[in-house]
């Protein structure tokens, strides 16, 4: 059971600590800068972060000493935009991303390669492109495959201005077989590391899109994908029109109608070694980002989406208005400890799988990630 908690917000990277007191703040690194995303790589402990400096652009860094010291290493880089380009756009019509697709705008996601691939990492960006590092973030490479994909030009962006890849996940028995999801721009499967990909979106409904495109792959905003470690073909996805599971490695969506307060979202984590058991954090709607009556809660199932739980104990039950990205909720490897982080600073632990909540912060700045250490 991890110890450690690593919290990236909008004004610094936040460890914290389980001592004989409790949790608490133990040390604060990158104070004042905004941190997008983290990961602690299981593999070798290595962790990354990175840094949105605005004109300044994106920046990552990197620590082989927990946090002790850190060296700032490569970011990817973009095609430069052509006039073929800016004509494959222009056909896109009504729906076509309508942004410059040349400069990385934020990392939205790092996530470690397979164990048989020491130091490979995988980054989703905005824009959106999917990158590789062999080299530990030394350098980046394109994955060519799905950037130069025709129907790319259909992606749009969801609340980013640009479509953005916010999910990867690795099959933890093939390194080769990895599932990635795109706001907006559907999920997508490649079996061989990346040389082919596919479409696997049959189920999802987008009731924002026209009636007659409501199905289509590339318009399916997933909020958040997450696989089960323990049975990768088990995945959930946090959709901006509800909640779906797939038990056959995304072959195949269900959509879950009934989810306590509501069925709208941006965080979802599973339990890793039990896919029918998830946790999400709801909210009213698109238009209304905050919770259901103010009463801030956290709905689990752990019978595959038929029934939920609605976890209260320990969360503000009157005017809360907190709302917990993608990446704020975490789950240890034990699947008992969890812990997220709000917009509005808050930072909240369970010991017992969401039952009762402790506080652990109300004054942080908006938290954009939370990792437990490896």
């Amino acid at each position: 059971m991890s110890e450690r908690l690593h919290v990236a917000t909008h004004k610094g990277v936040f460890t914290v600590d389980r001592g004989p007191s409790g949790w608490a703040v133990s040390k604060v690194d990158f104070l004042g800068d905004n941190a997008t995303m983290l990961l602690q790589d299981p593999r070798d402990r290595t962790l990354y972060v990175a840094l949105d400096h605005g004109h300044f652009g994106v920046k990552l860094h990197r620590s082989d000493d927990e946090g002790s010291t850190w060296t700032e290493v490569a970011v990817p880089t973009y095609p430069e935009f052509t006039e073929a380009d800016e004509a494959k756009q222009a056909e896109a019509g009504e729906f076509g991303a309508r942004r410059d697709f040349s400069k990385l705008g934020e990392f939205w996601e790092l996530t470690p390669g397979g164990p048989d691939q020491p130091g490979f990492l995988w980054a989703g960006t905005i824009p959106g492109g999917l990158f590789y590092s062999a080299d530990r973030g030394d350098s980046w490479q394109l994955v060519e495959s799905l950037w130069h994909r025709d129907d790319r030009w259909q992606w749009f962006g969801g609340g980013k201005d640009s479509p953005g890849i916010h999910s990867v996940a690795v099959h933890p028995r093939n390194s080769s077989h990895v599932t990635v999801a795109i706001s907006c721009g559907g999920v997508w499967v490649t079996e061989d590391g990346g040389e082919t990909w596919n479409h696997r979106t049959s189920g999802m409904t987008a009731d924002y899109m026209p009636p007659d495109k409501a199905d289509e792959p590339n318009g399916q905003d997933p909020h958040r994908l997450v696989s089960c470690p323990s049975r990768p073909e088990s995945l959930w996805v946090q959709h901006h029109c509800g909640i779906y599971r797939s038990t056959d490695a995304g072959e195949n969506w269900q959509q879950v109608t009934e989810a306590g307060p509501s069925t709208f979202g941006f965080a979802v984590v599973t339990h890793p070694d039990d896919g029918d058991t998830a946790w999400f954090v709801p909210g009213v709607k698109d238009e209304c980002r905050v919770p259901v009556d103010g009463r801030f809660v956290v709905t689990r199932t752990r019978d595959g989406g038929n029934t939920f739980d609605t976890l209260t104990n320990g969360l503000p039950q009157t005017h809360a208005y907190d709302v917990v990205y993608r990446h704020a909720l975490d789950v240890d490897r034990t699947g008992n400890r969890l812990a997220m982080g709000s917009t509005t600073g808050n930072l909240w632990v369970t010991e017992n799988g969401g039952d009762d909540w402790t506080t652990v912060s109300t004054h942080l700045p908006m938290v954009h990630c939370v990792r437990f250490g490896a």
